[in-house]
């Protein structure tokens, strides 16, 4: 049959070259692009797919780059913290060198005290100048704002806390366990020693002699008949930076001992070495204190002088609490926890005399209430509390670091590193080198500290986290490229293929073009 008004295998040949020119077209296309999908009609859902790990590539890739610039942020407060640590050795060396006063002139203590009050002055310019492109990092700037402190608090660090947008966060203490002094109330049956037994009723030649231990040493002391308790007292107490125990006249017949701290590593021991005939009457001898209320005997504990020959001990005991629920660790009146959405430190204040709860009494303490601040670094890809980390750097500016509770003649008082300059009590010209000491190794130890924390952080938070992002960037770059990359080497056959059938067709369809013209030899 040959018809010439519609050429039918020249339509098929024309389609199928279409077809064949569009697939080579295609394989053209992801061969040069490299992508398997170009646009929405080359696989929708693997184009839906693809952009969404796209997207989660790219908050991880900027997630790492949040780690390092956190990292850096840190190593620059690191920085001006080491520097400080190094004036802070310069200041133990010359607070121990004027205290050889024997060798050293009146004009070398005061060259000694300008040279601590050029480092003290040191310490807070590097405080304030310490910064990452204009934000200061060393002066309380990236502390926590805190509001409704309790009076019960005695101070308080917050390392870390996440707060959601406009919210605050409230601090409770519940007391479950009182914070205690090692101790005991050495009872006299009068308000002097009355010494002397049968044979030798005046006591004249007797003297009573014990000795008291505590954490940092032990004294031996005597004591003539007759001897008042707050000459007593006095003596202990000129020796609570030795032995660190303090003694208190209570009422008119007995001394309190205690230790000049709180907690299972503080600790009273007493020795009578000679109790100077003092006698064995009911009222007279050693007690405890009470194990919840530490300012009253435990009258049914009584140990004759006679029978202390050999030491007895009385330990502290560190407070139990928990922090908003959570069990903290403890030492002595501080309560810690540590926990991703708060790390806090309370030293609770211990206040016998206070109807409130308190470190000393059983209860709950509204400590305080954090209202905002804190360094935030995002180091998730997802935007939100949980992909977060807070860190809360403390001002070290001198006014601010070093508390110290220091025992001066049985009396506490609280110094700080600013204390050491001139015409203040520490100066190192007329002033207490003892406490001055014990308030720079606090300071050390407060700058050590935060040191060690900032270290914890990038090698443990900052540095977990960029390798973590880069195995989970890896993998999310590996699943995208599975849906959206050409497969060159299926690509490539798909080319050669095409290619084939493109020139194939071209041929089919020139031959089909022509296959009419045969009708001509039918017309003659």
């Amino acid at each position: 049959m040959s018809r010439i008004n519609t050429n039918v295998p020249s339509l098929i040949a024309q389609r199928v070259l279409g077809q064949n020119t569009f697939a080579l077209g295609t394989a053209l296309e992801r061969l040069s692009t490299g992508l398997r999908i170009n646009r929405g009609k080359d696989d929708p859902a693997g184009l839906i797919a693809s952009q969404n790990l796209r997207a989660e590539k790219a908050a991880l890739q900027q997630a790492i780059n949040n780690a390092e610039r956190a990292d850096q942020v840190v190593n620059i407060a690191e920085g001006g913290l080491e520097e400080i640590a190094s004036l802070l050795n310069e200041l133990q060396a010359l607070v121990t060198e004027t205290a050889n006063s024997a060798g050293l002139s009146v004009e070398e203590r005061l060259a000694s005290q300008l040279q601590i009050d050029s480092v003290l002055q040191t310490i807070d310019r590097v405080a304030a100048a310490t910064s990452f492109q204009g934000l200061k990092l060393l002066n309380g700037n990236l502390d926590y704002s805190i509001e409704s402190v309790s009076a019960n608090v005695e101070s308080f660090r917050v390392n870390g806390a996440k707060l959601n947008y406009g919210e605050t966060l409230s601090v409770d203490v519940l007391v479950v366990a009182s914070a205690q002094v090692g101790g005991f109330f050495l009872s006299f049956g009068a308000n002097n020693l009355n010494l002397g037994g049968p044979s030798d009723s005046d006591g004249a030649s007797e003297s009573f002699v014990l000795e008291i231990a505590g954490p940092n040493g032990s004294r031996e002391l005597s004591f003539a008949s007759g001897t008042q308790l707050s000459d007593v007292a006095a003596a202990i107490n000129s020796f609570v930076a030795v032995t660190g125990v303090r003694a208190t006249v209570s009422g008119t017949t007995g001394i309190r001992l205690e230790s000049t701290g709180f907690g299972s590593d503080q600790f009273v021991s007493v020795k009578i070495v000679d109790d100077g005939a003092i006698g064995t009457a009911s009222n007279i001898g050693i007690y405890n204190l009470q194990a919840q209320d530490a300012n009253a005997a435990d009258t049914s504990s009584s140990v004759d002088f006679a029978d202390a020959t050999n030491r007895i001990t009385d330990s502290g005991q560190d407070i139990s609490a928990t922090i908003n629920g959570i069990t903290a660790t403890t030492r002595g009146t501080l309560a810690r926890i540590s926990t991703d959405f708060l790390d806090i430190e309370v030293d609770l204040a211990y206040d016998t005399a206070s109807a409130n709860a308190n470190a000393a009494r059983l209860g709950t303490v509204n400590a305080l209430t954090i209202t905002g601040g804190g360094a935030d670094f995002q180091l998730a890809s997802r935007v939100d509390i949980a992909g977060r980390v807070s860190l809360g750097i403390q001002n070290v500016a001198v006014r601010d670091v070093g508390r110290t509770i220091v025992d001066v003649s049985g009396t506490p008082s609280t110094f700080l590193l600013k204390d050491l300059g001139t015409g203040r009590e520490l100066n190192v010209v007329d002033g207490n080198l003892d406490a001055a000491q014990k308030v720079i190794e606090t300071t050390i130890r407060e700058i050590s500290s935060l040191r060690g924390r900032l270290g914890a952080f990038q090698k443990n938070t900052i540095g977990a986290t960029i390798r973590s992002l880069g195995i989970s960037f890896e993998n999310t770059t590996a699943a995208e490229s599975v849906i959206r990359d050409t497969d060159f080497a299926d690509e490539t056959a798909q080319l050669t293929r095409a290619q084939i059938l493109v020139a194939s067709t071209t041929n089919v369809l020139a031959i089909s073009n022509t296959q009419p013209q045969s009708v001509l030899q039918l017309l003659g």
